[in-house]
């Protein structure tokens, strides 16, 4: 079997880090961090533009027509330069409502693939939700299914991350259950997040193992140093293994497979616990200049943290994981 992504995936992906190579520098990031203004709208619209929010949905809906292992390959791009855009809750709403062939307040779910209305996700709206004080439709879970409301754009929360405007959701009496179960909104959301773990911690890994080279100490690199030596191989090992679970959960999704919930579960809950690991040592390696405001590594150990909790924490899945395998062994499936 060929596990390699194909040539039209890796076309993608080289353009979606072309694209945000440009428009989400640190320059750039830092600028929408300090307006305080949630996320950059003149970025939300090159990202419109090259089609992405509509990546997953089917051409006869209006979307791109492709599926979940583009989808997470743009995830993982939007990760690796902690891109200040609602892109991710964008394609994870849009699965939900392009899926049950739904409208929200008499709007086609065409609205939210040309971008001129923006989704915020939640899977517990018992916290904050990011991109709710902008957003036009909430999906969310609630009593037990995915519902989708209008957004009641409450205000900007103050946020540890502050690439992402957070605001609390309440539910309205007036929502439309929609038709996708549960369980694929879950696997969904897991996913996309995963995704862009991955990507935020590819970045520092490269970003650590650039440090290590030009950081003198001693007369010698640091990179020289046996302990710098050991946390940058075991920051290749964390990142290697959340991108081979990252793409073979995101291809259970396109195919529709039966392992799709281990798959989703298994990816976010190994790429949550990865990703602290890796985030840790990439602050570890920077020593004091990584505390700093004036180094980025702040800006994806926050942007992390918030993932790491959205759609489960990693208590959340491995307890999933346990529930679905259980399951199966009492029905006498194999497990294996």
């Amino acid at each position: 079997m060929d596990f390699e992504l194909s040539d039209d995936q890796v076309a993608l992906r080289a353009v979606a880090h072309d694209l945000l190579a440009g428009r989400a520098t640190s320059t750039h990031v830092r600028r929408v961090v300090d307006e305080g203004s949630g996320w950059d709208r003149s970025l939300w619209s090159e990202m419109v533009t090259q089609g992405w929010p509509g990546i997953a949905v089917g051409e006869d809906a209006g979307g791109v027509g492709l599926g979940w292992v583009e989808a997470a390959v743009l995830c993982e791009a939007v990760g690796a330069r902690v891109a200040p855009a609602p892109i991710i809750s964008q394609i994870i709403a849009l699965e939900a409502l392009a899926g049950s062939g739904a409208e929200v307040d008499g709007n086609e779910s065409a609205g939210l693939i040309d971008g001129s209305r923006i989704a915020a996700v939640s899977a517990d709206l018992s916290r904050p939700v990011p991109f709710a004080p902008s957003a036009d439709v909430i999906v969310a879970i609630v009593d037990g299914a995915v519902v989708a409301f209008a957004g009641s754009h409450p205000r900007s929360e103050p946020a540890m991350d502050r690439t992402r405007e957070l605001g609390w959701v309440n539910v309205p009496e007036k929502f439309r259950r929609l038709t996708i179960p549960v369980e694929r909104f879950l696997d969904c959301g897991a996913v996309g997040y995963a995704a862009e773990l991955l990507g935020g911690c590819q970045a520092m890994l490269d970003t650590s193992v650039a440090y290590a080279k030009d950081r003198v100490q001693f007369d010698r690199p640091i990179g020289s140093f046996q302990a710098v030596k050991h946390r940058l191989a075991d920051m290749l090992v964390d990142v290697e293994a959340m991108r081979s679970i990252v793409y073979w959960a995101a291809w259970c999704l396109s195919a529709n497979d039966d392992e799709s919930n281990i798959a989703a579960s298994s990816a976010k809950a190994w790429c949550v616990d990865a990703s602290k690991r890796v985030m840790s040592s990439a602050l570890q390696i920077h020593g004091g200049i990584g505390f700093t405001w004036e180094s980025d590594v702040h800006l994806y150990l926050k942007r992390a943290q918030l993932s790491q909790i959205e759609f489960g924490d990693a208590v959340f899945h491995r307890s999933r994981v346990a529930g679905e395998l259980r399951s199966r062994m009492e029905s006498g499936v194999s497990v294996i």
